[in-house]
């Protein structure tokens, strides 16, 4: 699911202006454009009284850049970020806002079995160590831990390597090395997700065995897991078992809490009971569960009947200005919502992340003792960052 938001976000964010943008007759048009205020506040969003559930439109265009100008960490629990090569704010996000990250995880590297015993990284041409630097600067104890997608795997080379210690250990060896090489912390693995839910037990003895070889090495191992329970109902394809045969290993659990709904079921992206359900059917005791990175989106959706478009803080702030709509609060799913209506008479629902969205689901992470792991930085709105 992660990986094919990427590349819907990666196309969109070359198109978006021309693919998304309303026409003249989509909105009122406006004589006078609100505008936006960019010096840096002394108070933070929660002091000025901007996290409410009535947020008006016009208080998001003039505020979602004046970020407090105290940065200080105020959330106890481990925070992932994650960035990506094409959304370059999300560079700048990590070297102001440092301080609230305990790790971040770019999403430069992929995985390849080229052959028997073989295996390759590739991406870490964007790998850029002067933005590496300046981070670590702005938080020394900050761990760069790319993402590390398993690439072009078939069904057969799961089966081989996971049957193979020889293969594990070849695999383990590679990613040691260039973590040494590169000067990474560790790795954020995505995989588990890639089989369907299928052959679990195979999974776990793959990931608990490179987490091992990391952790000899003083690596740390992340691992992105889907969700515990699905919109549905029906438990997901990563569940309590799993979580409690990995957790001793595993330095940190990314949750994806979000993409709950779909184009034939528009709706909220991570309703707040689901994403408490998700982390108590992983840990219904709290001996590991500091190790869950409770997922926040900081992206929006824009459903419509021909399809839905991630949405991305400019975007969405253009479209405030434009339609000047009226925020509905949804208090069953803790989130924000508004419609609007193109020139051609289709309706559209947008979901997009608000103050007062995040910091419940930042409450309830206090409130549980998990930690948090953001997709993806420089998406949603600078003021967000407060929050942390």
């Amino acid at each position: 699911m992660r990986t094919t938001l990427i590349l819907l976000l990666a196309t969109i964010s070359s198109c978006l202006m021309v693919s998304a943008t309303l026409s003249k007759t989509d909105a009122k048009k406006s004589h006078k454009t609100e505008a936006a205020e960019t010096s840096l506040a002394e108070l933070s969003v929660l002091e000025r009284g901007l996290a409410v559930s009535d947020p008006l439109w016009k208080d998001i265009v003039k505020e979602e850049k004046r970020y407090c100008a105290h940065i200080k960490r105020t959330f106890q629990g481990l925070v992932l970020g994650y960035i990506t090569p094409w959304n370059s704010h999300g560079y700048d996000v990590v070297k102001i806002f440092g301080s609230k990250f305990t790790s971040v995880s770019p999403v430069w590297l992929q995985l390849r079995r080229r052959g028997p015993e073989s295996f390759d990284v590739t991406g870490l041409h964007d790998h850029d160590p002067g933005w590496v630097k300046a981070v670590r600067k702005s938080n020394r104890k900050i761990k760069i831990v790319p993402r590390l997608l398993f690439d072009g795997w078939s069904y057969q080379d799961y089966m081989t390597v996971t049957g193979s210690e020889d293969e594990i250990e070849e695999l383990g060896s590679e990613l040691v090395d260039v973590a040494k090489t590169e000067g990474f912390d560790g790795f954020t693995l995505e995989l588990w997700s890639q089989l369907g839910g299928n052959k679990r037990k195979e999974l776990l003895h793959l990931v608990k065995h490179i987490c091992e070889i990391l952790k000899a090495k003083r690596f740390d191992c992340i691992l992105v897991i889907p969700p515990a329970v699905t919109s549905t109902g029906e438990p997901g394809m990563f569940g309590r078992e799993e979580f409690e045969q990995l957790a001793p290993v595993v330095d940190g659990f990314s949750l994806m809490t979000y993409d709950y709904s779909n184009t034939g079921r528009p709706g909220p992206s991570s309703p707040l009971h689901w994403v408490r359900d998700c982390v108590l059917q992983l840990s219904p005791n709290t001996q590991w569960r500091k190790k869950i990175l409770l997922g926040l989106n900081l992206y929006g959706l824009d459903f419509a009947s021909q399809g839905t478009e991630p949405i991305l803080g400019g975007r969405y702030i253009e479209i405030l200005r434009e339609l000047r709509p009226k925020l509905i609060w949804d208090e069953y799913a803790a989130e924000h919502y508004f419609s609007y209506k193109r020139n051609n008479g289709v309706k559209h629902v947008v979901y997009f992340p608000t103050l007062k969205s995040l910091y419940l689901r930042i409450a309830l992470a206090t409130e549980l003792g998990t930690g948090l792991s953001m997709w993806e930085l420089g998406q949603g709105l600078d003021y967000f960052y407060d929050l942390l």
